[in-house]
């Protein structure tokens, strides 16, 4: 029964179909992120030809690390590989923008991780290059590709939700908590003036924005630093400026109002990402934690629909890579997330598929939040920009 059913679903490819040949791949980077990439990469299967890490020591680990066939300390050598396709930038924020940038000007495709760059200036030059080159470009909100994340947004799409009056959730970590908890995110100059905002609420609201398909028009934050100061590998301490943690409310295009809090700082909660869309007719909600399901409430009760092939609407049944039971998970999104991609690179058009246009609209929400909490919390319009990206 198991392997039928494996064969059965072996046919239900992501939306954008596979790849019309083997991809051949290059990494900058290669710490937690560089290896999860890689990892959906050859899930793909794409030929992993090259990694660049910042000296010959830390290339050979890399190297080791994602099974590359080459390792550089040199961007510009993994570029002048021959048959190269597309790079994946996995580096510290601040290294995105001309990491990104010179992948784009060197005419290969580009998966760049979040956020796409530490300003909004950064991101929309991103765009831009990438419109003019003529490269497909990816940023993975991954969390899109839940199927159950995607059931959530065919039934509201369709109007299952009835009219919506509320939008609120939270994500919560605890990785930073400790008092000697440290990673190079604290640091301003190399993540950016947003710290838990723009890694992990950059993440809720481009789901927000992707399920009711009603964008932010207006944001109030307000930022909260538990820890001032942290110890630094190594000995000594240094001063935090980023924040810990944060709440915001804000308004839709539509009129929904709702509210948002995040933290780093959340003990007992790994990585909990809750989206709860409060409907007149229907309500829904979804776990990160728990994704294999979907809590649905109506004015009758509530049910909780689980993630099975045979039972999901299209454009979430694709998604649904595993038998009903067999827990798929974070991996599995970005699995699909970099199919989806490779895809795009060979002319396919996969629904939901964020590239770099979603990343420069996530660097206008984290602008607009910066500027609110900056500014006593007021009031502050999220710019809407139309742009397509390549």
């Amino acid at each position: 029964m198991l392997n039928d059913e494996m064969t059965r679903q072996s046919a239900h490819e992501t939306s954008g179909g596979p790849a019309a040949r083997t991809m051949t791949v290059g990494l900058v980077g290669a710490g937690f992120m560089g290896r999860v990439h890689a990892l959906a990469a050859r899930a793909a299967g794409a030929r992993v030809a090259g990694v660049v890490a910042s000296s010959a020591a830390r290339a050979a680990d890399a190297q080791a690390t994602v099974a590359a066939d080459q390792a550089f300390t040199s961007l510009d050598d993994l570029l002048a590989l021959d048959g190269l396709d597309a790079v994946h930038v996995c580096v510290p924020n601040h290294l995105h923008f001309a990491t990104a940038l010179a992948v784009i000007e060197a005419g290969k495709h580009v998966i760049c991780e979040k956020p796409l760059a530490v300003s909004v200036e950064q991101a929309t030059t991103l765009v831009d290059a990438a419109a003019a080159a003529g490269v497909t470009t990816g940023v993975p909100f991954v969390y899109r590709f839940h199927p159950m994340v995607r059931e959530m947004r065919n039934r509201i799409l369709a109007g299952d939700a009835g009219a919506i009056g509320l939008v609120h959730g939270s994500y919560l970590q605890d990785w930073l908590a400790g008092a000697t908890d440290y990673n190079w995110r604290i640091d301003a100059t190399a993540g950016g003036v947003s710290r838990t905002f723009a890694d992990i609420g950059s993440h809720w609201f481009d789901l927000l924005e992707f399920v009711t398909g009603d964008p932010v028009a207006s944001v109030s934050a307000q930022f909260s630093t538990l820890r001032p100061t942290r110890v630094v590998p190594g000995g000594g301490t240094a001063a935090v400026a980023t924040e810990d943690s944060v709440t915001v409310q804000f308004r839709t295009q539509g009129g929904v109002i709702g509210s948002f809090s995040a933290a780093q700082v959340a003990a007992g909660r790994k990585n909990r990402l809750l989206l709860e869309v409060s409907g007149s007719e229907t309500s829904y909600s979804f776990d990160q934690e728990t994704p294999e399901q979907l809590w649905a409430g109506d004015s009758l009760g509530h049910r909780v629909l689980v993630r099975d092939p045979a039972t999901l609407s299209d454009g979430a049944s694709e998604y649904a890579v595993l038998p009903s039971g067999h827990a798929q998970g974070y991996q599995d999104c970005f699995n699909a997330f970099v199919k989806d991609s490779y895809s795009a690179m060979h002319g396919g058009r996969p629904d939901g598929r964020p590239d770099f246009a979603a990343g420069l609209r996530s660097a206008h929400i984290v602008d607009a939040v910066v500027r609110s909490q900056a500014d006593a919390s007021r009031w502050v319009d999220v710019a809407v920009v139309e742009t397509v990206s390549a």
